[in-house]
């Protein structure tokens, strides 16, 4: 099973994730395409806020550590999280939570061998998702 297979049977499992939203899935798609460096540079801005062993969790192939609203808040911005609300349709306060929910299962399906893709592997995994939620 490749990237794109494992995404797509996850898919369903991350649909459940923060209410079911496909506007959410695809808000975190913009999220990680408008990153600086997309999904490498997602992680390596959670790196530097002293989250690494959570975000490696999440590229990694075990359990996915849990983060709080409030590391998502710290770690992205009050600008960012409002953005991703409007993109979600969802209220300003629901977005930290929900990025808590969506983000570490969707990292996960990105990298399904425990490995971070490179640059020039990023963007097809994140079309295929955006092609899956239209």
């Amino acid at each position: 099973m490749d990237m794109f297979d494992a995404v797509k049977a996850g898919l369903g499992g991350l649909k459940g994730a923060g209410g079911g939203s496909n506007d959410a899935l695809g808000a975190v798609l913009s999220l990680l395409n408008g990153q600086g460096g997309g999904l490498n540079g997602i992680v390596q801005l959670f790196q530097s806020q002293g989250l690494g062993d959570v975000v490696a969790s999440w590229v990694g192939t075990g359990q996915n550590l849990p983060i709080s609203p409030d590391q998502i808040h710290k770690t992205l911005g009050a600008q960012q999280l409002s953005q991703f609300a409007s993109q979600a349709g969802l209220a300003p306060d629901a977005a930290g939570s929900t990025l808590a929910s969506l983000l570490p299962a969707i990292i996960d399906k990105l990298t399904p061998n425990g490995q971070l893709p490179s640059t020039s592997q990023q963007l097809p995994g994140l079309d295929v998702l955006s092609q899956l939620l239209k």
